[in-house]
């Protein structure tokens, strides 16, 4: 299945969870909070979340400064 990423074209296994997605992606401990198309997915639904061919998923974290 191929997904976009933050803007960039990944291969994944069909079937794959956003939270397996986001632990095969090493990012794991940084991702605060998710969208697909557009929509946010709750961080609680990541692990029975099951993106579709085709799908734009952002990946965000929050970076401090000042």
């Amino acid at each position: 299945m191929r997904v976009i990423v933050n803007g960039e074209e990944k291969q994944f296994e069909d079937g794959i969870t956003l939270a397996k997605l986001i632990e095969e992606l090493g990012i794991a401990e940084k991702v605060m909070a998710a969208a697909v198309n557009m929509e946010v997915v709750k961080k609680d639904q990541w692990d029975r979340f099951v993106p579709k061919e085709g799908d734009k998923i952002e990946l965000l974290h929050f970076v401090g400064g000042g």
